[in-house]
């Protein structure tokens, strides 16, 4: 990671797990967790990551993947992690997984991921965000995917302004 004269914050830093209960009224017709309300969360938990990483207020600039892997059905916790994985000059890639907790049993399975884009605002201008430092293999394995993923995403917005 090339060193821009921002701070640095640790990949680590911002981490966060937050854990929901699917309720009778987070469902579809058929009993299980609604996808709009598991966006709803996803959105919170990223947003939440990548204010820890800023320490600004952010706001979502693009859901950039999202897949549902499997339903959670009513009565079972949804349990979602988020990391930031990758930060430009003012914007940050978060990575968010999504697991389905059975309470009596206890037992989890991964049901949606999802990477989405956020910017740092201040007074509705986008401002600088610290460079991300990954620290352990795994997370510099992270960083890498996402620098190319980033890489991606700005060819694609040049073609498509031309």
């Amino acid at each position: 990671m090339a060193n821009t004269g921002r701070d640095q914050r640790q990949m680590h830093e911002s981490y966060v797990q937050i854990t929901q209960l699917v309720m009778p009224n987070d469902t579809n017709p058929y009993g299980t967790l609604s996808g709009g309300r598991l966006m709803h969360w996803i959105d919170i938990a990223g947003g939440i990551s990548a204010t820890r990483h800023a320490r600004q207020l952010v706001v979502t600039a693009a859901i950039d993947h999202i897949v549902f892997h499997a339903p959670i059905p009513e009565g079972f916790f949804v349990v979602l992690e988020a990391l930031v994985t990758c930060s430009g000059r003012t914007s940050m890639e978060v990575k968010v997984d999504v697991a389905g907790e059975d309470p009596v049993t206890g037992k989890t399975s991964q049901t949606t991921t999802a990477r989405l884009v956020y910017v740092a605002i201040e007074n509705g201008v986008p401002v600088e965000v610290p460079d991300l430092v990954p620290s352990t293999p795994d997370e510099k394995a992270i960083h890498e995917r996402a620098v190319r993923r980033r890489k991606l995403r700005t060819q694609a917005r040049g073609k498509a302004e031309s």
